[in-house]
């Protein structure tokens, strides 16, 4: 258990390496698009390049940042029971949705994504749009994505067997959205 503890700190530094990745790419994407405004404006020129770069950090933002957000408890949850139950009783919870729903789904996503991803990469898909990027990058990101949520899913798993244990100390606290 203590191997699966160290792999799971390595993903867990990926994810949160990652994570600070996409956060500095929202201020980017933040310049870009104020540039692209201002350009537009200023100069009446445009280019769908640079809105398509957009979208491109976008997809990285949401689909790179989600395994940072699962690494940080901070993913949204439906809260039914979760508040009201013992730490222990929320360490189960959480392995079973992990190992019934977030697993099987997101390698699922990941596993139909790389085709689409294969394709664009050998046809080396370019955007219908004038000025437009090529697409295989944003469709690397959506396998990439789900990749590593499920690597991340594999972190979670591994720290909350591991709590059960009493093997590693993770903090249950679960704080209900304020309303």
């Amino acid at each position: 258990m203590k191997s699966l503890l160290k792999l799971s700190a390595l993903i867990d530094l990926v994810s949160e390496a990652l994570g600070k990745v996409a956060g500095y790419l929202v201020l980017i994407c933040c310049l870009v698009s104020a540039g692209n405004a201002m350009v537009r404006y200023a100069l009446n020129y445009s280019s769908n390049g640079w809105l398509e770069i957009q979208w491109y950090m976008f997809a990285f933002i949401v689909l790179i940042g989600a395994s940072y957000t699962l690494r940080m408890n901070e993913h949204v949850r439906v809260d039914i029971i979760y508040g009201a139950i013992s730490p222990r009783s929320r360490l189960w919870v959480d392995i079973v949705g992990i190992v019934l729903f977030l697993l099987p789904g997101c390698f699922y996503l990941a596993w139909l994504s790389w085709p689409m991803f294969t394709l664009s990469w050998h046809q080396n898909e370019m955007s219908s749009n004038a000025g437009g990027l090529i697409r295989w990058p944003v469709k690397l990101i959506i396998f990439a994505g789900f990749a590593l949520l499920v690597l991340q899913g594999f972190s979670e798993l591994i720290k909350r067997i591991g709590a059960l244990n009493g093997l590693y100390a993770l903090d249950t606290k679960y704080e209900k959205p304020l309303q």
